[in-house]
């Protein structure tokens, strides 16, 4: 009996182990994980602790309460002083460790600004603004200035440039001394220099090449401030909102805390108009032409032909550009160019290693170098040139490029090249119509040559709007020095009507009592395309094409109609720029006026965003759903983070809240 009554109960229990086993196979499903995470690391616990004073620590360790990584250390890990010897930077577990391998500084406060860089491990949520500091003397530096650097020319932001600062006001400090504290900035060209002492400062910016803190490159951007700053402190308030969720507000608060001044300094960048100059590449591309192209715009080189050799300059045509960088030489002696080897004697300038100007002799060789096939092909079409002389060729015509199109633009000039140098051009070979009553009349115009170009040519007449005209260029009028001749020409076109167009006047305020300025009309990629000279504060464009532009003014101090970047050594500052701080839309057939007054909006929040090319990096949004489950979890808060003031001198992290505490 007490066997059956086994047997029924473990066939009872196994059935319902079946039973359990089956529903839960049937019923599977992911785990919820609880609520999603998007709370930062908190700190636990560092060593040595935060803000210590007459400490000396070779390796330190910030504990947090969940496992973390460091990104990008290198990138966004600063420590100030600068470092020569690079620190090491990891995160183990739960710790950010980092290690400093330079001897370490008397009396001198300690600054390790993390940025963004630590968030946790699963959703990488960045702990924002988070500094340690240390001192190795009795007191503990808490002062601070920020500001941003931007371009000088273009006013966009400049992501990643050291921002130092120097005691010595002696003019050999930037270029000879480290900085004594740095900074750097982020994506929208903001800095902050932390843990500065009460004192007088000069603050400079600078794109460091070799990573040795001093401006000792002339290659390196630049910026400096011509006054001298003295940090300081004021008490402030902000509001500060805490929310039930992603979006319901709970409370709004009125938070006191301590701002950091200056924290509006502006930077100006710039490259020194110093380049090194050399000769970067020579060549023979085709049997009558040599190519020189040098580093940088140069003084024009002299050369002296080899071999073959001449003592004149009759062998050759020379085609430049602006600011002889590139050189091309036009071979017209047949008895030059048919030689397979040439060799020549030039000189140029070269910079040397200690950025100096020489003068240096070079000689170069210009080869032709034909495969043996090529040979082969050469020696096959001589054998059989006799019985191809009685075959009719195909005729090779010198080609012709123009700008002519069949609805021509109004404000333009005729502009022709040739393929090759011409012996010889004159206005008597082009002939330019206009249509009178259905008949073709000459129109009179004026041929320029293009400086340093002797293939260019320009024809400027004066243009009727709406006129109906014919180009013409008759059959073999233009040989080249290769013995090619032209096509005939012949193309009619419209000029545009001036119902086309439209006309912009602006009147500025602001600008320097005395001072020459003048305005760039820019395109939708920042690019100028129309220049004009303001006058009794007044700047014009007339003819201009329907379109949405933007327009910036330089104060031109040196008056030579460009912009001119600045000199450290000069202390000369690069000529100010300022932009128009919207969109113009001209339209056709109007007049459009416009007041600007160039100090109206801070010169940080002129450039339009449409045409600023360096946007500052968006933070990851999360999914508001799954931010509303965290709701309670967004509202703690560590017992260590700080908030930052306003006007950019934030002061996040424990070094935050002993500067909130602490200020002498």
């Amino acid at each position: 009996m007490l066997n059956k009554i086994f047997s029924f109960l473990s066939f009872l229990f196994l059935a319902m182990v079946a039973i359990v086993m089956f529903h839960s196979c049937a019923n599977m499903a992911s785990p919820t994980g609880g609520a999603y995470d998007v709370t930062p690391p908190v700190v636990r616990s560092a060593s040595p602790e935060f803000n210590s004073l007459r400490s000396t620590p070779k390796r330190i360790e910030i504990e947090f309460d969940e496992n973390i990584k460091i990104k990008t250390p290198s990138e966004k890990v600063l420590i100030t002083p600068p470092q020569q010897s690079l620190p090491v930077v990891r995160s183990v577990g739960r710790k950010a460790i980092v290690e400093l391998n330079d001897e370490l500084l008397p009396n001198t406060t300690y600054t390790i600004d993390f940025t963004d860089a630590i968030v946790d491990n699963n959703e990488e949520n960045p702990l924002e603004n988070f500094v340690f500091s240390f001192s190795t003397g009795d007191q503990l530096d808490t002062l601070s200035v920020s500001g941003k650097v931007i371009t000088a020319q273009e006013l966009e932001p400049v992501t990643g440039i050291y921002v130092g600062i120097h005691s010595n006001f002696e003019d050999t400090a930037f270029t000879n001394t480290p900085f004594e504290r740095i900074s750097r900035t982020d994506s929208r060209g903001n800095f902050t220099v932390r843990g500065m002492a009460p004192g007088s400062y000069k603050v400079f910016a600078l794109a460091d090449l070799n990573r040795d803190y001093k401006y000792d490159n002339p290659q390196e951007a630049v910026a400096f401030l011509d006054s001298v700053i003295i940090p300081s402190t004021m008490p402030a308030q902000r509001q500060d909102t805490l929310f039930v969720d992603s979006i319901t507000v709970d409370t709004i608060l009125t938070v006191s805390y301590t701002r950091f001044l200056p924290d509006d300094l502006l930077l100006r960048s710039f490259l020194s108009d110093f380049q090194r100059q050399y000769l970067q590449k020579h060549e023979r591309p085709e049997q009558h032409r040599i190519n020189l192209f040098f580093a940088a715009p140069t003084t024009a080189p002299s050369f002296t032909l080899l071999n073959p050799e001449r003592s004149d300059d009759s062998w050759y045509v020379a085609e430049r550009s602006a600011g002889n960088d590139t050189l091309m030489l036009w071979i017209t002696d047949s008895l030059v160019y048919q030689q397979d080897s040439i060799r020549m004697k030039i000189d140029y300038i070269r910079t040397d290693s200690l950025n100096k100007n020489e003068i240096v002799t070079d000689t170069l060789s210009f080869n032709i170098r034909r495969s043996a096939r090529e040979r082969q092909a050469e020696t096959k079409e001589k054998e059989e040139k006799g019985d191809e002389e009685d075959e009719e060729k195909p005729v090779r015509f010198m080609g012709i490029n123009t700008n002519v199109q069949s609805s021509f633009e109004l404000f333009n000039p005729l502009r022709i090249e040739f393929e090759q140098p011409v012996i010889l051009f004159d206005s008597s070979f082009v002939r330019l119509y206009k249509e009178v009553d259905s008949l073709f009349e000459p129109v009179p115009f004026l041929l320029e040559t293009v400086l340093f170009n002797p293939r260019k040519y320009t024809l400027r007449p004066k243009w009727e709007p709406g006129g109906k005209y014919r180009l013409t260029i008759d059959s073999a009028a233009v040989f080249s020095h290769y013995g090619l001749w032209n096509n005939g020409y012949d193309q009619n076109f419209t000029v545009k009507q001036l119902d086309q167009y439209g006309n912009l006047e602006i009147t500025i305020a602001g600008i320097p009592d005395g001072k020459p300025a003048f305005v760039e009309l820019l395109d939708k990629t920042d690019k100028p395309f129309r220049k004009s000279i303001v006058k009794d504060n007044v700047v014009r464009f007339q003819d201009l094409l329907p379109g949405e532009i933007y327009a910036r003014i330089v104060i031109d101090e040196n008056e030579d109609g460009i912009w001119s970047t600045g000199n450290y050594e000069e202390k000369r500052q690069p000529e100010a720029v300022f932009y128009y701080p919207g969109m113009l839309v001209i339209r056709a057939y109007s007049d459009h006026v416009e007041e600007w007054d160039i100090f109206t909006t801070p010169v940080i929040r002129q450039k339009p965003p449409e045409i600023t090319k360096n946007k500052p990096v968006e933070k990851k949004r999360r999914d508001p759903n799954l931010e509303r489950n965290s709701g309670q979890q967004s509202r703690q808060s560590s017992p260590f983070s700080g908030s930052g003031p306003a006007g950019g001198g934030r002061s996040g992290g424990p070094a935050g809240m002993q500067q909130n505490r602490g200020v002498r």
